[in-house]
């Protein structure tokens, strides 16, 4: 039950920071997908290389690693969509959104 509270407030998280950054989602379910996507390239990455891969808080590593997880999210999710720069932005953002959003962290 955990988990798909997580996922929920996560996809809730990539919603607002789509309507605050020119990255796009085309629905709540496309923005579910791209949290559970996010949520798996962001477990893959921090067990294969030891970085945290959350905009929030981790500074410039995390932040463009962040970045990179959204911009490769946009790709595999239909409905959901970003370019480079809107990665970038859609990142500080959705940083700013996580930190805003009480209680466990989103986006890990």
């Amino acid at each position: 039950m955990k988990l798909i509270i997580k996922v929920l407030v996560s996809a809730l998280a990539i919603a607002i920071a789509a309507f605050f950054s020119p990255m796009r989602v085309s629905n709540f379910s496309a923005a579910i997908m791209a949290a559970i996507v996010m949520g798996g390239l962001d477990w893959l990455i921090s067990n294969y290389t030891n970085l945290r891969t959350s905009p929030a808080g981790r500074g410039v590593s995390g932040f463009l690693v962040g970045a990179a997880v959204i911009y490769i999210t946009g790709k595999l999710v239909s409905g959901f969509s970003s370019g480079i720069i809107s990665s970038l932005i859609g990142a500080a953002v959705l940083g700013i959104v996580s930190a805003i959003i009480p209680g466990e962290k989103t986006f890990k």
